[in-house]
């Protein structure tokens, strides 16, 4: 069915009309040589904060491995049907193209240790069938990002620090081709034409790739990746991320359908924040999510995903945030989110919390809850609405209950710092009042940061009718209690 593998080299047959390789073999790339390496990529150690050593580098492929690589890859191109492969599903492909390749070795005379053949094709196969040596790394849960700066460096961030990996690609082009893969299966493309793309990968990692001749030493990968198990608030109390009582707050924040804005900084968890709150949505309410590239992982039944999508190569078809929005009031939610407001849909979203749509939510970047009320006035002043500031505050107030602020601090952790009520106006000023706050004390040996979070002593936060009507507010009053208790010890 793939093609004859026995006989000579000259009995692997020939590639149909139309068959396109996924990854030409092309010259291999000059690279430093090193010693046989262990086929999975493991992730080196983390150095203490304090006097740091240099950064760890995993060992690099020799010159040869790449030249006996393309060699093979070559050959293979022209055993296999393509058509047929893709017939198959995953792992059938996978073992049909190791054993082609088996055989392949077996007839050219390649000699290679049983460590550096497995290695080998199991490259072969992410090539053909995944995203090439990015494979090992995004099969690791530990990674949350990761970071191509061009075909010779790559870096990922493990426990909040970045660090240098020894694995590359074998030149720009197949980066660029495995960026074009990447976003083609969402519908959108990156070339020169159109050189910066963001796209998910189909666990909803985040992607953005930006390519020359913008990109000037290569094309530029970046993806956030989201762990398989999806972490939830009691997780993050394992963490240290919040108190076990400021957990239940926003549990009952949740349920009670407070409208929750959610700040921080790139990379303070501010998505899976959100994830989590979203977990305590009732699941017979209907829930509308507007996204750029779609990666809320919601659980609930009653869920429906919309994305944004950029312009074609005319300039024409693009949907922006705000239609999105504004399409969701047709279409009967009981909560919008968003998965991060950065332009005039603030406004929308303000509108629709405002008008019947309780227990919204959205995220934004700030470094505080007082900047994040004022990016929203930025914002919506930003779309070209001409009004008042005093009017666009008291929008804000009218709509947001709760500001919920995420940190990534100096040692690579992430904290819940700020849950913030907005209580109305003074004047021209919008009042807030904060019921959770984290502390910073100081630092251990090693160089993390030691903190403990407090309650302000609030006795009855401004959400406590809210609470009462949807018979949470025993549970508020005990954990508010509770947290007070905790402060004081």
């Amino acid at each position: 069915m793939f093609g004859k593998r026995s006989g000579t080299d000259t009995d692997l047959r020939a590639p149909k009309p139309g068959a396109v390789s996924p990854e030409p073999a092309q010259a291999p790339a000059p690279s430093v040589s090193r010693a046989p390496a262990p086929p999975a990529v493991v992730s080196p150690p983390l150095a203490p904060i304090k006097a740091p050593p240099p950064p760890p580098m995993e060992s690099r492929r020799s010159d040869n491995y790449y030249e006996v690589k393309a060699t093979i890859f070559g050959a293979l191109i022209e055993a296999i049907d393509l058509a047929q492969l893709a017939k198959l599903d995953s792992e059938s492909a996978r073992e049909e193209i190791r054993d082609i390749v088996n055989e392949i070795i077996a007839i050219k005379n390649i000699v290679m240790s049983i460590a550096e053949q497995e290695e080998l094709l199991d490259d072969i196969c992410n090539d053909v069938l995944g995203y090439g040596p990015l494979e090992p790394l995004l099969s690791r849960d530990d990674i949350a990002d990761i970071m191509v700066n061009g075909a010779n460096t790559v870096f990922i961030e493990v426990g909040g620090k970045i660090q240098r990996t020894g694995i590359r690609f074998r030149d720009n082009q197949q980066l660029l081709n495995i960026c074009q893969r990447i976003v083609s299966q969402v519908g959108r493309r990156v070339d020169e034409s159109s050189p910066i793309c963001d796209a998910r990968l189909a666990d909803g990692s985040r992607v953005n790739a930006i390519v020359p001749p913008l990109s000037i030493d290569g094309p530029a990968l970046t993806i956030r990746k989201f762990r398989k198990d999806k972490l939830t608030l009691d997780q993050l109390v394992k963490f240290g991320a919040i108190t076990p009582e400021g957990a239940e707050i926003l549990q009952i924040i949740g349920r009670c359908r407070c409208n929750v804005l959610i700040s921080g900084g790139t990379g303070s968890g501010k998505t899976t924040l959100l994830n989590c709150m979203t977990n305590y949505i009732e699941h017979d309410e209907r829930v509308i999510t507007c996204e750029d590239a779609a990666e809320l992982q919601l659980q609930q039944p009653h869920v429906v995903r919309l994305e944004t999508r950029p312009p074609n190569i005319e300039g024409e078809g693009q949907v922006t945030m705000r239609e999105l929005v504004r399409n969701c009031l047709r279409m009967r939610p009981e909560r919008i989110i968003v998965g991060e407001v950065r332009g005039p849909e603030a406004f929308d979203l303000l509108q629709a919390m405002n008008t019947g749509h309780d227990g919204s939510m959205g995220t934004l970047h700030a470094n505080n809850p007082r900047e994040a009320l004022s990016r929203c006035e930025s914002m919506i002043t930003m779309g070209g609405f001409s009004l008042p500031s005093r009017t666009i505050r008291e929008m804000i107030c009218a709509s947001i209950d709760v500001i919920i602020q995420a940190a990534r601090l100096r040692d690579g952790s992430r904290r819940i710092t700020h849950i913030t009520e907005v209580m109305g106006m003074e004047g021209d000023t919008i009042i807030t009042q904060d019921i959770f706050l984290y502390d910073l004390v100081g630092e251990d040996a090693n160089g993390k940061i030691i903190g403990r979070h407090r309650s302000t002593g609030i006795g009855r936060p401004r959400f406590w009718e809210r609470a009462r009507y949807y018979g949470e507010e025993k549970r508020l009053a005990a954990a508010l209690d509770a947290a007070e208790v905790a402060a004081t010890t």
